[in-house]
């Protein structure tokens, strides 16, 4: 009994040791402050603004078809919109439906068009849901920098792709304030949940890759046949149809027509074959015959080839009125291979409806090239893809 009550003593103690160990060098629980509770922004949304300007009536009857009246009603987020007025609505549901309905139609008309099955509700999603960006962003936060400014939007062009895809707008107010190549009429109208800036027409999302662009486009079949032989370099580690079809690309091409490539390859065709020993008649008569097609690219070093077409791309998005009204040069994708090149001169003239005219000129050539300056869809400037913007242009641009 005295060596249990012994054994005993000493469990005892030594708890009682350990207590007092912890009770020293324990220090009370740090106390943290409750989280902030979102409290709701007062005043009029997004949506209330929109659905009580009469100027606004039709751009609010795509929001209720596309379902997003909740979403710019909600009170504990920012939003940014961009909005046409009704006479653009018209114009861009009218070119959407393939002018089933006309645009001397009232406004009556064409909100009982937009309410009905003829128009797609997933047609109403694309088009707001790309002129929506979940973030407040007045004209004080865009730079005026080249190129323009990168915002994602809530438009998702590829949700089987990826649930977090977000197709970006390019808003910027250098040479004025502007989102894309579209003019802000009116800007940093404030709502209780964002900020509105209003359009000069409706910037549609895009909807083609550059790829398919310059696959379908019958005036660059030069310049595919010359990204075709580019792309056969076997050291190269990504083919340049590869990046012109790529989701994640954000590129400008600068597409010159068959009329301006061809007279390069036919050049070139000459060049090579003096350097092989042919007088000048017959480097001409082989000249003149294998640059009749596109197919004489391949008789051309791919390396040469590659050299060319990757001096008609900028790593970057922009859209013509982001260049500098004054020559300014800006690198390609030329650079990654050769850091010291300046690269091409960008200038534009701006109207009071957008760009004038605009040049692109490469460091050999004597005179800038001309962007066919023609924003409308299938047109020849400011043609935004989902990857890249592209520009026409009347010539070749030489890097040497």
């Amino acid at each position: 009994m005295i060596s249990i009550n012994r054994s005993l003593t000493k469990i005892t103690l030594a708890v009682l040791a350990a207590i007092v160990s912890l009770s020293s060098c324990n220090k009370d629980v740090e106390q943290f402050p409750a989280p902030e509770v979102p409290t709701a922004a007062a005043g009029t949304t997004l949506s209330e603004l929109i659905r009580t300007n009469p100027r606004d009536s039709l751009y609010y009857k795509l929001i209720l078809k596309a379902g997003l009246v909740d979403t710019l009603n909600n009170r504990f987020k920012n939003f940014t919109v961009f909005v046409p007025d009704s006479t653009a609505v018209k114009a861009v549901i009218s070119a959407a439906t393939g002018g089933a309905i006309a645009t001397t139609q009232s406004n009556t008309a064409f909100s009982a068009f937009i309410a009905s099955a003829l128009f797609p509700t997933a047609n109403a999603v694309q088009i707001v849901s790309y002129n929506i960006v979940p973030q407040n962003f007045t004209t004080s936060l865009i730079p005026n920098t080249f190129p323009n400014y990168k915002l994602p939007t809530l438009f998702n062009p590829a949700p089987a792709l990826s649930a977090l895809l977000r197709l970006d707008i390019y808003p910027t107010t250098r040479n004025g304030a502007w989102v894309n190549n579209i003019p802000l009429v009116a800007t940093d109208v404030l709502a209780a949940n964002g900020v509105i800036h209003r359009t000069a027409a409706f910037a549609v999302p895009p909807s083609v890759y550059l790829a398919t662009r310059v696959n379908n486009d019958p005036d660059l079949t030069y310049l595919k046949a010359a990204i075709q032989r580019a792309d056969q370099d076997p050291t190269a580690p990504g083919a340049l149809f590869g990046a012109l079809g790529n989701i994640g690309a954000n590129l400008t091409l600068f597409a010159p027509v068959d009329a301006a490539l061809k007279p390069v390859l036919q050049g070139a065709l000459y060049q090579g074959a003096i350097a092989q020993g042919a007088t000048p008649a017959m480097a001409l008569a082989f000249a003149t015959a294998n640059a009749a097609t596109p197919a004489g690219f391949a008789l051309l070093p791919i390396t040469s080839v590659k050299g060319i077409v990757v001096y008609h791309i900028l790593g970057v998005r922009a859209f013509a009125n982001n260049f500098p009204t004054t020559v300014a040069n800006f690198p390609t994708l030329l650079n990654g291979a050769i850091p010291s090149h300046p690269g091409i001169g960008l200038q534009v003239t701006l109207g009071a409806t957008g760009t004038v005219s605009a040049t692109v000129k490469g460091a050999a050539n004597a005179t800038a090239s001309n962007i066919t300056i023609n924003p409308l869809p299938s047109g020849s400037s400011d043609q935004n893809c989902l990857n890249g913007v592209m520009h026409k242009i009347d010539q070749t641009l030489l890097p040497q």
